[in-house]
């Protein structure tokens, strides 16, 4: 039986539309790590969403490696999500 990570896991993602082909991996972790990523966050007011299985997804992603092509529907889902969340926060 495969021993299954408890820690906490972030990803961070960048992307600017006009500069980049699609969202870019800037930043994972697990543990204090990802304490430090969404503490980093919340200091800057970045919305933060949790879903532990695209966490999963994206961490296997290298870091500054864009995003592929398969998960850009579910990336654009959270994309969308982060644009009502600064909508109504603005």
């Amino acid at each position: 039986m495969k021993r299954q990570d408890k820690r906490k896991k972030a990803v961070a993602l960048k992307y600017r539309p006009m500069e980049q082909a699609a969202p870019t991996v800037v930043a994972k972790g697990a543990g204090p790590i990802a304490e430090k990523i969404l503490e980093i966050a919340r200091a800057h007011g970045i919305p933060v969403k949790e879903d532990a299985d695209l966490v999963e997804t994206l961490s296997a992603l290298d870091l500054n490696q864009d995003i592929p092509p398969e998960l850009y529907s579910v990336i654009a889902e959270v994309l969308a999500w982060v644009y009502k969340v600064n909508k109504e926060y603005s």
